[in-house]
């Protein structure tokens, strides 16, 4: 048997676009990051490295540091030329009055990032546990219909969402879910739900597939239920599955807008963070700065629960995929 050796060429080529790929992708994320350590005025200075790094945008967010709005707009512009009229007592308290205004919560950061790890979270875990119990009836128990069944919900995620957000709007404004911030909410966690039910359904039923049904059948020769194999036996050997299910319907509430935007962009108190982010953008405190350090906050959740469970989610995504 002949061994080639590959040539310098195609060995640095390779490692060449290897290095191309990281750059592009890693690039936009550094930037962001560099962005987010400098001050409002410096956001847009040149170099991956701030010249004078500062925590302040971070601060302000977590609700460490007020946020004062630096500019005034046009209304506080023409008031202050109309003040030069006033008596002194009377233009102090006016400016007062003013300042105390602008040192409103701006950038209500806390707020929105509660509100998508609320919905995220609640949704991924009820996708879970309706997932569990569907997945095991569609590969271990067998019931009239059940291939029809197991199709239509595939059937469903193979919908767009551009396509079913009128119709699910008109359906939740009839039954009275979009009268308030909270049903708004309501309404994203059923949404939600829907999502991800299918997928995870799937990817569970696949695993469950491959544990075998001796170890079942055993325990339920030895007096456990049905439900007491599932909690027992199918929920700890399905562990990596689980878990990643968990992880994909989360990040499917985390970073959906569509739908958010669509249910709760009449009420500010319920805004998800991409709703907020793409608000502020619109709005007299878009401040670059700023605005980098929220998205890099954003994406921490993601990151931490990926790093923490990767081993995890690396068997869960590659079980079941081969039948022995």
């Amino acid at each position: 048997m002949v061994v080639r050796k590959r040539s310098f060429i195609k060995t640095f080529l390779f490692w060449f676009f290897i290095a191309l790929v990281v750059i592009f992708v890693a690039y936009p994320f550094a930037y962001m990051v560099s962005v987010s350590f400098r001050y409002d005025s410096d956001a847009f200075d040149p170099g991956l490295i701030p010249e004078n790094p500062t925590l302040t945008q971070y601060a302000q967010l977590l609700g460490f540091q007020e946020s004062i709005r630096q500019q005034m707009s046009e209304e506080e512009q023409q008031l202050m030329k109309l003040l030069e009229s006033l008596p002194e007592e009377q233009r102090e308290q006016v400016l007062q009055n003013i300042q105390s205004s602008r040192r409103r919560e701006s950038f209500p950061f806390l707020r929105w990032f509660g509100n998508s790890l609320l919905l995220a979270g609640l949704s991924a875990l009820t996708s879970l546990i309706i997932g569990i119990f569907g997945a095991y009836s569609f590969s271990r128990v067998w019931y009239p219909g059940r291939t029809l069944v197991q199709r239509g919900v595939l059937l469903v995620y193979l919908v767009g969402g551009v396509i079913l957000s009128v119709p699910l709007y008109d359906l939740f404004v009839r039954i009275g879910l979009t009268n308030s911030g909270g049903t708004s909410m309501f309404a994203l966690y059923i949404i939600y739900i829907i999502q991800t039910l299918p997928v995870s359904m799937y990817m569970l039923g696949n695993y469950f597939r491959t544990i075998p049904e001796s170890i079942e059948e055993a325990a339920l020769i030895d007096g456990s239920t049905r439900i007491g194999t599932i909690m027992r036996i199918i929920i700890p050997l399905s562990m990596p599955a689980i878990i990643t299910v968990f992880i994909y319907a989360f990040m499917i509430g985390w970073n959906e807008y569509l739908f958010a935007s669509i249910f709760i962009r009449p009420y500010p108190s319920a805004y998800t963070l991409p709703v907020g982010l793409r608000e502020i953008f619109f709005s007299e405190h878009a401040v670059w700065a700023k605005m980098m350090a929220a998205s890099v906050l954003t994406a921490v959740p993601v990151i931490v629960l990926f790093m923490t469970v990767e081993k995890y989610l690396t068997a869960g995504l590659t079980a079941g995929g081969v039948k022995e």
